[in-house]
């Protein structure tokens, strides 16, 4: 009998190596290598043959025909939003976040709108039972009919039949780690299952026109588990962000061919299901206090979409040799500077004072345009002098405490403006494109002294 030829595979990046290595020589961590059975190589590879029986060929790039496909949208439009518009046919969207974020949820309420429109949905379960997906569907009040179709199997032969017997437009795989291609002898949910799956699914997607939603799994890091191969292979990744504290829940995009990879979709956790927020603003500020110090408002851009976000700041003497810094929702190495440009340039003495900085409401920031507002929080807690209840900051700091201008001014200042602000911090350099927008006193500020001057006046 011929020996079982083994290798070793890192199931963060896909690196292969003939023996066992403690860190991965490719992407640098640490004990991610699995022991699997090397497969022989296949020599009756299939091409690419669509359902009409065309076989793909080559062809010049000024002789290709371009098909104008609409995108389809959805009655979610912060699920449209975050895929650039849309889905686009065709396409494969996989789907990460912590168990019990809400991923199945939310695909479930789509599925449902999708079908109601007229769509047909293969509902491909690996962790469910067909009884377990109907009872969630009632509470959401997801309707099913005909066009609505449930398959719990792993197998992806039996996957890719139901799927040529079916046709349907569109296809959601929950989840990916748990599906499996018989003619490989690994376990499932290693890096050799995972790679081969999601190549057929690939394979299923682009040469049928079918839209094919991914749910994946996240480590305790918070990356989605198997290869990186797989975020490449796939066009649009999303992350859902959240906690159990709080019952909204964040839909990122940071990875999208087919649109910008800045939006944010924002939705509250209900009982009945996932619930779109027109408006996060107001979510970020329902419970500001008026008169309280360390306290100040940004506008932050989210792709296209201005909102504005309390940043709060903790100054306090510190009773240890070393001052701590502390930042949630903010970079901490970004908090450290503005402190350091803040005792040099503004004359605060805080080298022996705690800073303890967040984002309210969960959010994370890291353009720098929320530098002025980290900064005016922070003094206005060591000065202990609040800020007023109606003032908005935007602009980046300079390390000789200039105030530098940002993109989208014209945007964030309508924003403040139509949430009720009456005053807003602007870079000086910007004031001149502001000149039309009525009804908010624009304060251009030079440095980061004259902005602080005003500001706790």
């Amino acid at each position: 009998m011929a020996k079982t030829k083994t290798q070793f595979v890192c199931s963060n990046c896909g690196f292969v190596s003939q023996r066992y290595m403690g860190r991965c020589a490719n992407c640098g961590a640490w004990g991610t290598f699995v022991e699997e059975v090397m497969q022989p190589e296949k020599v009756d590879r299939k091409s690419r043959v669509n359902l009409a029986g065309q076989v793909a060929k080559v062809e010049r790039l000024d002789e290709v025909n371009i098909e104008e496909t609409p995108r389809i949208k959805t009655e979610n439009d912060e699920f449209n939003r975050v895929l650039g518009g849309g889905i686009v046919p065709g396409s494969m969207v996989l789907i990460g976040g912590d168990p019990g974020i809400g991923k199945s949820t939310l695909l479930l309420q789509i599925s449902g709108q999708l079908a109601n429109a007229g769509s047909k949905i293969l509902y491909v379960a690996g962790e469910e039972s067909a009884s377990q997906i109907k009872l969630r569907a009632e509470r959401l009040g997801v309707r099913g009919d005909s066009d609505f179709l449930l398959f719990p199997e792993t197998d992806m032969k039996q996957i890719r039949q139901a799927i040529d017997e079916s046709k349907p437009d569109f296809v959601v795989i929950d989840s990916i780690q748990t599906m499996q291609e018989p003619d490989v002898s690994s376990s499932v949910g290693s890096v050799s299952q995972i790679r081969e799956t999601t190549a057929e699914l690939l394979q299923i997607a682009k040469t049928n026109n079918i839209t094919i939603f991914i749910v994946g799994h996240v480590t305790k890091e918070g990356a989605i588990a198997g290869p990186k191969i797989l975020e490449h292979m796939v066009d649009t990744v999303l992350y859902f962000e959240g906690d159990n504290q709080r019952s909204f829940r964040l839909l990122r995009a940071v990875k999208n061919r087919f649109g910008s990879t800045n939006e944010l979709g924002v939705f509250d956790m209900q009982h009945g299901g996932l619930m779109e927020v027109a408006n996060p603003s107001d979510l970020f500020l329902e419970e500001r206090l008026a008169d309280a110090s360390g306290s100040a408002v940004v506008v932050a851009m989210e792709g296209t979409r201005p909102i504005l976000v309390e940043v709060q700041a903790l100054v306090t003497p510190t009773v240890f040799g070393n001052a701590q810094r502390t930042a949630a929702g903010i970079d901490r190495n970004r908090v450290s500077l503005l402190m350091a440009v803040l005792e040099k340039r503004a004359n605060l003495l805080l080298q022996n004072q705690d800073a303890y900085v967040r984002a309210a409401g969960g959010v994370k920031l890291d353009e720098p345009a929320i530098d002025l507002a980290v900064a005016v929080a922070i003094a206005s807690s060591y000065k202990d002098e609040p800020t007023r209840a109606t003032d908005a900051f935007i602009g980046e700091i300079g390390l000789t405490g200039e105030i530098r201008r940002v993109p989208n001014v014209v945007e964030r200042v309508n924003e403040a403006k139509k949430l009720g602000f009456k005053r807003v911090f602007v870079p000086q350099h910007v004031t001149e494109q502001l000149t039309a927008v009525q009804g908010i006193q624009i304060v251009g500020a030079k440095t980061l002294a004259e902005a602080l001057k005003i500001a706790l006046d």
